[in-house]
């Protein structure tokens, strides 16, 4: 078993179900996390789709409108970011060995 297991759908969008999670949560409407964000109802929605992906900064307002856990959100829009990265490539366990490099080398430091 390789360190990715890669799921059949083409784009992961766990950031953007867990904002939406969150808002239906909340009872919040679209605009208003738009609004909060200062971006228009159309990104926010396609951030939610996950056909657009939001900033750092952006993920940490977020975070703050729902009084939710900024690093659980962080985690999620990076896993997105990496998991758009290495679906790009079609050497997938060229991608992966470099995944667990990097992670090696991280734990070392």
């Amino acid at each position: 078993m390789t360190f990715i297991d890669k799921p059949n759908i083409r784009n992961l969008n766990n950031f953007g179900q867990k904002v939406r999670e969150l808002r239906v949560q909340n009872a919040s409407l679209l605009r208003q996390v738009a609004a909060f964000l200062e971006v228009d109802t159309a990104l926010m929605s396609k951030i939610e789709n996950g056909t657009r992906r939001a900033t750092k900064e952006q993920v940490i307002k977020i975070a703050a409108f729902f009084k939710s856990d900024q690093n659980e959100l962080i985690m999620l829009w990076l896993s997105d970011k990496i998991y758009a990265i290495i679906d790009e490539d079609n050497n997938n366990t060229v991608a992966e060995d470099a995944v667990e490099y990097t992670l090696r080398q991280m734990k070392s430091k």
